[in-house]
């Protein structure tokens, strides 16, 4: 049963390998085959997540040669969810690409296949040269879909873009030598074990290679100051892209749950909770500058731009105390901004697609002929994403502001996110009544007519908002025994011992 871990790997590679061959053959042919591959990644991977709710790891060596040694995929609660929540994104930001985003490149398709493969490799990797190889096949192919489309305005955010991850990368490798040159290994379990016990000399080494893997991790989930090319990057795609985009962000979150909590955790000696200090008040900076940020935002799309900034500043902040309960509010927080800030992505470009030459900028305009729905849709991503009842917005906050103990950790923590809700409401309704409400004389005479595919992504991602919170007694129950097995990192370390082809560690 095991053999399924590699399914989200080899769905997409194979996927993204057929569109290069097709890559002549009729778009609507192309559009099927991509769309059926993201729907059979889905299935997988809502498979795979029901496999981990028993709380075991499952564990595949490829080639069956066993770790350290040996390349593993590693599939607990915490990977499952991150596959799920990529699976759902890509799906539906993919249908979207239909509506004629596709039409402009034939290689939109194998890109985006090959985004999704380099994704779920980081989400299963147990090795960190394994995590290193995933982010340069998600960022190779993310290099050529920031690009996509006609434009100029794309050129110089993605030739920042391809600079800075560049340079991440590098540092990314240099990491991982100094690590491994004190520690011998890079297999995940393997250095967790490693790590506590190392020659008290090589510590100035092993946590410089731990701070610059920080370092890396932080630039690549977009905390300040290592934030600056988010914002015109992301607001400068086409709006599927800027909506896949919004998880790349979760990978840096990810890698610093696994990484972070697993080898430099509370068991690793010397180098215990290594960086946990610089963790929190970075995040609450990060969160006040997205709130700046989204006040001064001149269209939508720069709006949601912003929004995701405050998501991680928010995410960080949470996994900043530390404990299982803010990580449980950070996993449940993290699924619900995901989900609604690529669907407002989706809506801000059905918003500009309605104003003709104005776009989406934040001034007054004639009348969009589908003012009503696209107004309530923004305004269901809007309460989702600042966090007002009853959208699952407000119980992800909720969960986290609960997680801090009393203290002044808990004092700047409910400070900063309830003033930044405040004002980011602010901006949301600032955008929304300009746009939505005070309208000049007249309709936009050419407009672009919804379509049912654009329709039914964008308006699933905003719904997921609602679904969330039906399903929030279990969710949240599956984010707390998803924090619970990340602490409980005995068990990870229990896959050393599973040296063949599909063993479960229970």
């Amino acid at each position: 049963m095991n053999h399924w871990l590699t399914a989200p790997i080899l769905i997409p590679l194979l996927g993204g390998i057929l569109q290069v061959f097709v890559g002549y053959a009729p778009l609507p042919l192309r559009r099927t085959l991509a769309l059926a591959t993201t729907a059979i990644l889905l299935a997988s991977a809502i498979a795979l997540l029901a496999l981990a709710n028993d709380g075991s790891y499952r564990a595949y060596t490829l080639g069956n040669w066993a770790p350290p040694f040996g390349i593993v995929l590693v599939l607990d609660r915490l990977a499952a969810l991150m596959l799920v929540m990529t699976a759902v994104l890509a799906f539906c930001s993919h249908l979207y690409a239909i509506n004629r985003v596709d039409e402009t490149s034939r290689q939109f398709h194998s890109l985006y296949l090959f985004l999704l493969m380099g994704l779920n490799i980081a989400f299963l990797t147990g090795d960190l040269f394994n995590l290193f190889v995933a982010f340069e096949v998600l960022l190779i192919a993310s290099y050529g879909l920031l690009m996509h489309g006609k434009g100029t305005q794309r050129t110089v955010p993605g030739l920042h873009y391809v600079v800075l991850n560049l340079a991440g990368s590098a540092l990314f490798l240099i990491s991982v030598g100094m690590i491994y040159s004190v520690t011998g290994t890079l297999n995940m379990a393997d250095l967790a074990i490693k790590v506590a016990r190392v020659n008290p000399a090589d510590v100035p080494i092993l946590q410089a290679g731990g701070m610059l893997l920080l370092v890396v991790f932080a630039l690549k989930s977009a905390i300040l100051p290592l934030c600056f090319w988010l914002p015109k990057a992301y607001a400068s795609a086409t709006a599927p892209v800027s909506a896949i985009f919004v998880v790349m962000t979760k990978v840096g979150v990810y890698a610093i749950l696994r990484v972070y909590i697993l080898i430099f955790g509370a068991e690793a000696g010397a180098l215990a909770n290594l960086g946990l200090d610089w963790l929190f008040p970075l995040a609450l900076a990060t969160l006040v500058m997205g709130v700046i940020g989204a006040l001064g935002a001149n269209n939508l799309k720069t709006l949601v731009t912003w929004q995701v900034l405050i998501s991680v500043g928010t995410l960080f902040a949470a996994i900043g105390l530390g404990n299982v309960a803010g990580v449980s509010g950070a996993l449940f927080y993290m699924v619900n901004t995901t989900w609604v800030t690529a669907g407002l992505f989706l809506v801000c470009d059905l918003v500009a697609g309605q104003r003709g030459c104005v776009g989406d900028k934040i001034v007054t305009a004639p009348r969009m002929h589908n003012r009503t729905l696209l107004s309530v849709l923004f305004l269901l991503g809007a309460v989702a994403a600042v966090g007002l009842p009853p959208l699952s917005g407000f119980f992800g906050k909720l969960l986290i502001l609960k997680a801090a103990t009393p203290g002044p950790q808990m004092v700047w923590l409910w400070a900063v996110l309830l003033i930044g809700g405040f004002f980011t409401l602010i901006a949301y309704s600032r955008a929304g009544s300009i746009v939505f409400w005070r309208n000049s004389e007249g309709h936009v005479a050419q407009i672009e007519r919804l379509t049912v595919p654009v329709t039914v992504s964008t308006g699933v991602l905003i719904a997921m908002s609602a679904a969330i919170v039906v399903l929030a007694g279990p969710f949240s129950a599956y984010a707390e025994a998803t924090a619970r097995q990340l602490f409980d990192t005995g068990q990870y370390l229990e896959i050393l011992h599973t040296p063949t082809i599909g063993s479960d560690t229970p």
